[in-house]
């Protein structure tokens, strides 16, 4: 398994970043990135730390990590900007918190998340028919999650999807340890999303191609 957007203390998660990959492991996964909530104030302190974990001795896990950030509740005008600044700080990948039915984020973040060029748009709510054209055109992924609340619009999300081609990825979201699902509820998350077994599938190997084009520097 593999997964694209999990909390550490670095944020609001409840595991240092070893302990994370330790338990992602041990549940089954291969692959994961590391992608505190982030805005200007953190961005270079997020970063700075987890890439002294993943560069130095990540190898010892047995476990592809990626160091990245989340961008959360940042104004949709400076979106473009941000992004740029994870980047230059180290972000391997950038993912957005994305326009979710349980938290008042403004009113296109979807859209200048889209535009920015952002890897991962997660949970993106009710996210607009335009909007989901552009992602598609832009290769953004869009996010089944298995957090509870944000799951609210998976089916949206996903019958947009694969109306209009979208790439779709299916992460946690995980804070805690038991937000790391198993490969079974993964895929009960997907098909109730509305995913055919083979859509599932082909949203893990999203994934992978995501982080491998990342890994690589894009």
């Amino acid at each position: 398994m593999i997964d694209l957007h999990t909390h550490t203390t670095f944020s609001d998660g409840e595991l240092i970043p070893a302990e994370l990959i330790r338990r992602a492991k041990v549940a089954g996964y291969r692959a994961i990135a590391i992608t505190d909530h982030a805005d200007a104030s953190n961005i270079s302190f997020i970063l700075e730390n987890v890439r002294r974990l993943t560069d130095a001795y990540a190898h010892f896990f047995d476990m592809e990590v990626l160091a990245g950030v989340e961008l959360t509740h940042v104004p949709p005008a400076l979106m473009a900007d941000f992004a740029d600044m994870a980047r230059k700080a180290g972000a391997q990948i950038v993912v957005c918190h994305g326009e979710t039915v349980v938290e008042p984020v403004a009113q296109g973040t979807n859209l200048a998340a889209i535009e920015a060029g952002v890897d991962v748009l997660a949970h993106p709510g009710l996210i607009t028919e335009v909007e989901v054209k552009l992602a598609a055109e832009r290769g953004v992924a869009l996010e089944i999650t298995t957090r509870r609340g944000h799951s609210y619009a998976n089916g949206h999300v996903a019958r947009l999807a694969r109306r209009f081609g979208a790439r779709l990825v299916i992460d946690n979201d995980a804070h805690a340890p038991g937000d790391l699902v198993s490969r079974e509820m993964r895929h009960k998350v997907g098909m109730g999303a509305g995913l055919t077994p083979e859509e599932v599938a082909l949203a893990t190997q999203n994934a992978w191609m995501i982080l491998e084009r990342c890994r690589k520097g894009r």
